[in-house]
């Protein structure tokens, strides 16, 4: 054998090589493995076409032929459980196959859908993907694969049309969510990374928002390693809920760590920063010129604005009238007057001028009215 084909084999067994230590290597969101060295170990993340990103409705294109969001057998519950996991990166839901998501080129079947967050509650941030530059408090991820070009998932997200994800925002406020609780009430069955547990069947559309028709569309990749660029995103403006409590559940109940280890860390901050855009183009379904995207908390704070505003405007008008009453004529005249002054003998010779609709006929006992100060 050449020494040509002797580089080729060598070439080859080093490839695979690295392909298993890649495969092997464990990632972390911050440390000696953290985000930021994630492309050294895993050279996709540092492609062109990451994902999260930082949205800007400016500049957004509108396309108005992108139909809303079509989720499919969301609402079926079917016979068996659902199955939750703790992978020592998040949480993560199974979705049966009949579930999918139309109105797009291919058949997409549902695979999964986890959760990323942040640690102080949602108020330092927690989600992925941010709109003008606000950080929500979590993040909702339902994976799909496309199924009418590939056999599975592990095929597909290898290619560039092979996933397609919907992305949820959420907030939080001051009322519990009903739909979530059917995710939150079990964590504490699953405290550990690689325990499972079966959880009932819900209703999975009611974890997206109401209003499915308002998204940014782009192309984008996976947000965890191995950050394969194979993902059509679509993020939703409108954003969900929770309660305060059940985000600091979700936010404590995890850990990181097998169980049993000692040094085992509390699974937060699970969420990558926003990648470059570079000059890909994001789509939104609606006018960014006429429909503005408003956070739960920004419409919270622009209410009690607009109350605080009223308020002090209906006590100002209170205290305007108020002042003018205390100092105007009714009020102030009559106390004020003048006394009359006895009439001078020139003034009583000179002749009396006749009143116009006068009251009495004797002209002598007759006297103008007086007449009020201008």
């Amino acid at each position: 054998m050449d020494s040509f084909g002797i580089e080729i084999i060598f070439l080859i067994l080093f490839g695979q090589w690295t392909s298993c230590a890649c495969a092997d290597t464990h990632w972390t969101y911050t440390g000696s493995v953290g985000q930021s060295q994630w492309s050294e170990y895993f050279p996709e993340c540092g492609g062109a076409k990451q994902s999260p990103i930082a949205v800007e409705t400016s500049q957004a294109r509108h396309d108005p032929s992108l139909p809303p969001a079509r989720p499919l057998g969301y609402r079926q519950l079917g016979d068996e459980p659902f199955t939750l996991t703790n992978n020592g990166h998040t949480v993560e839901m199974s979705l049966p196959r009949w579930m999918g998501l139309g109105g797009l080129p291919w058949q997409f079947t549902a695979v999964q859908l986890h959760l990323h967050w942040g640690s102080h509650g949602g108020l330092g941030g927690g989600s992925e993907h941010t709109i003008n530059g606000h950080s929500y408090a979590a993040e909702l991820h339902v994976v799909h694969y496309n199924s009418e070009l590939y056999n599975n998932v592990s095929a597909a997200m290898r290619q560039s049309d092979g996933l397609a994800v919907l992305g949820v925002l959420i907030e939080t406020g001051e009322d519990t969510n009903p739909a979530f609780e059917n995710i939150i009430n079990y964590l504490e069955n699953i405290k550990h990374a690689g325990q499972s547990a079966p959880i009932p069947a819900f209703d999975v559309q009611s974890l997206l928002p109401l209003n499915l028709g308002p998204y940014f569309r782009y192309n984008g990749s996976l947000t965890t390693p191995p950050c394969y660029q194979s993902v059509l995103w679509t993020v939703f403006a409108e954003s969900v809920a929770v309660s305060h409590v059940q985000m600091r559940k979700l936010e404590t109940a995890l850990f990181s760590g097998l169980a049993g280890e000692s040094d085992s860390l509390p699974l937060q901050d699970n969420y990558r920063k926003p990648q470059p855009l570079n000059r890909r183009m994001v789509l939104a379904s609606f006018s960014t010129d006429t429909v503005t995207t408003y956070s739960i908390g920004e419409v919270c704070a622009m209410v009690i604005g607009v109350l605080c505003g009223c308020i002090g405007l209906a006590v100002t008008i209170h205290f305007v009238i108020k002042t003018i009453r205390s100092t105007s004529s009714w009020d102030v005249l009559p106390s004020a007057r003048p006394t009359s002054l006895p009439r001078s003998k020139e003034t009583e010779k000179e002749p009396k001028q006749d009143v116009v609709f006068k009251t009495t006929s004797d002209p002598e006992k007759e006297e103008a009215a007086p007449q009020p100060e201008p």
